[in-house]
């Protein structure tokens, strides 16, 4: 007994396997991540090492340059990028797609101490590295600032609380600051002074050093229980260091305050960061590469109000954009253009069948093969997102042929005067294997996307075993529901009934096309090298339009949010880039069709180097 066979004889059996289909979709559909676009994960190091006062050149000569070599050993490596700043060198290696990314961390250790003999001997630390992901951008931009506590106290709030709550977001992996200003006491020396006293920079830093010690200091015994003594001696403000002896001489203290200037401020005072044009600390939270970014946006704005509420009044929270906006848009639109896709193949459907129980059997097909679909896609771990929607939106066409060749082949047996169970069987019979090989064929139109290599053929991977999948489901369905549903479903077909008006209406229109084409058929065989002239001026005016017409990775989206970056000389120091970071704030931000800005300077320790995030006004 063959499956159509046996679905036919057993439509209990086939109702309950569709079912759970539909189910089992239905939950991997609920359970499938949101993003704009398939994860891809590059394997992607990044090497950082720093030599505080050291000039760019240096830092290029001395330190990028040795690295740069060590690392070119290395095999599969596809790109190499360095940057040498004031104090700070950064080197990014991105390897080849199917290079494993723990290996190359391997090999990456084994080069930098191989390189150790060759750095700078005065280096602070060794050069540290981290896996990254190029393709990972933060889906949330979060602007933290206060009109009455210092940036500082503001940090405080963000980095030990705030942040600390959103990472414990299921779905968040990370929260990074931007203008990160911790707080510090500054103690610049002035060298006159000291040197007027015959103090050094060393006796400074020893002295204010030992000031800070938390050495342990004792146990005191007791009949009961001992107890530990502990000696507060960490100095937290500036006015607290400014009494500081630091030297004698002649006789007399030299306290810290007199040879030098002690500032509360910050550690890092050569980053900077704002909120439109006010100093503010801005927020990035970044999503793990599993997570919904849909869901992750949302669980994040739900609890900012509670978050909030935990802080002091004066510190006001602005979320100045997130991803989730512009991909539920994008989403949406696709779905609404595969809802519309379904509907216009069942109306086609039914004008040609003319029934409406005819009409019924492709109409339930279709949306059990995409339902079943999900499943497979949250097997695989894929997402629901522009590439995978656009797979399904395609495979409509490809779901439903299979149905219809089934149904067309049942149908004709029923008009020669069958049974439709009896014509259900023998036609299935008939076109069984016919409708695997047209399931076959279409899939292995695909195959080649499937292994396409580099970046292309890990986002378009998606694209094929989602559509192939699609393809081999409605396949399965056709081979089962669909028999089974023309056996229960359809009715004799009475050849002594008079067509209806509706019937005879749609008849109309198809022989009016039918006879329009057969006298454009006449003219095309009639003028033979004309034709072919036109074939032949249409091939290479498409060959022409494909060769000028722009072409890129994507197509360019309107998402509403602007990315920049900005550079100045590399001996620009923070108080010059800061001002000029905020004369272009103030340009930006004279456009009205700007609803948000942020910007920060001094990240990644190049503090000629800037960024600006800009959120533009909904369209009217």
């Amino acid at each position: 007994m063959s499956l159509p066979e046996l679905c036919i004889r057993r439509p209990v059996m086939t109702t309950l396997l569709m079912m759970s289909f539909v189910i089992f979709g239905l939950f991997g559909y609920r359970q499938l991540p949101v993003a704009a676009l398939p994860r891809v994960d590059f394997p992607t190091i990044a090497v950082t090492v720093g030599l505080p006062g050291a000039s760019p050149d240096t830092m290029a000569a001395s330190v990028t340059a040795p690295l740069e070599r060590q690392f070119a050993t290395i095999p599969a490596i596809t790109t190499m990028t360095s940057q040498s700043g004031r104090g700070t060198s950064s080197i990014v290696l991105q390897f080849d797609l199917d290079r494993n990314i723990d290996g190359a961390a391997l090999d990456v250790q084994a080069a930098i101490t191989a390189s150790l003999r060759k750095l700078p001997a005065n280096l602070p630390a060794p050069p540290t590295f981290r896996k990254v992901n190029p393709a990972d951008i933060a889906v949330m931009f979060i602007a933290m600032r206060s009109s009455e506590l210092p940036l500082y106290v503001t940090n405080d709030y963000a980095e030990q609380n705030f942040a600390q709550q959103i990472s414990q977001i299921p779905g968040v992996a990370q929260v990074l600051i931007f203008g990160q200003q911790k707080f510090a006491v500054r103690v610049q020396v002035d060298p006159e002074k000291a040197a007027a006293r015959n103090i050094t920079i060393d006796e400074v830093s020893k002295q204010v050093a030992a000031a800070n010690s938390n050495a342990p200091v004792g146990i005191q015994l007791g009949k009961r229980q001992n107890v530990t003594i502990q000696a507060t001696g960490q100095l937290e403000k500036a006015d607290v260091y400014r009494p500081l002896v630091v030297a004698w001489r002649n006789g007399a203290p030299v306290r810290l305050d007199e040879i030098a200037n002690v500032r509360n401020s910050v550690d890092n005072d050569q980053v900077a960061a704002w909120f439109r044009d006010e100093r503010a600390l801005i927020l990035a939270v970044y999503r793990q590469s599993d997570a919904n970014t849909v869901e992750v946006v949302d669980q994040v704005k739900a609890n900012l109000p509670r978050y909030q509420s935990q802080l002091p009044a004066s510190v006001d929270v602005s979320v100045i954009n997130d991803r989730s906006k512009s991909i539920r848009d994008s989403v949406h639109d696709v779905k609404e253009t595969l809802a519309i896709a379904i509907v216009l193949v069942i109306l086609v459907i039914f004008l040609f069948l003319k029934t409406l129980s005819a009409t019924l059997i492709p109409a339930l097909a279709l949306p059990v093969s995409l339902i079943g679909t999900f499943a497979f896609m949250y097997m695989f771990g894929y997402s629901i997102d522009n590439i995978s929607l656009l797979a399904i939106t395609l495979a409509v066409g490809f779901v439903v042929d299979d149905a219809i060749v089934m149904l067309e082949n049942i149908v004709r047996h029923i008009e020669e005067g069958m049974q439709p169970f009896e014509a259900a069987l023998k036609g299935a019979r008939e076109i069984g294997f016919t409708i695997i090989s047209i399931t076959l064929s279409l899939v292995a139109v695909f195959i080649p996307v499937l292994f396409m290599g580099g970046v292309v053929g890990r986002v378009f991977r998606e694209f094929a075993v989602t559509i192939s999948v699609a393809i081999l489901v409605s396949g399965f369905v056709s081979l089962t529901l669909t028999p089974m549903l023309c056996a229960r479903i359809l009715s004799p077909v009475d050849h002594h009934k008079k067509p209806g008006l509706f019937s005879r209406a749609v008849d109309g229109v198809i022989d009016g096309f039918l006879a329009f084409y057969r006298v454009t058929l006449d003219v095309v065989l009639r003028w033979k090298f004309t034709t072919l002239i036109v074939t032949f001026l249409s091939f290479a005016a498409s060959a022409y339009m494909y060769v000028t017409i722009p072409k890129g990775f994507f197509p360019v989206e309107d998402t509403g949010f602007i990315v920049g970056s900005t550079e100045a000389a590399p001996d620009v120091s923070i108080e010059t880039m800061s001002a000029l970071q905020l004369r272009m704030i103030r340009t930006v931000l004279d456009d009205p069709a700007v609803n948000y800005l942020a910007s920060a300077v001094g990240f990644g320790g190049i503090v000629n180097q800037g960024r600006i995030f800009v959120a533009l006004k909904d369209k009217a």
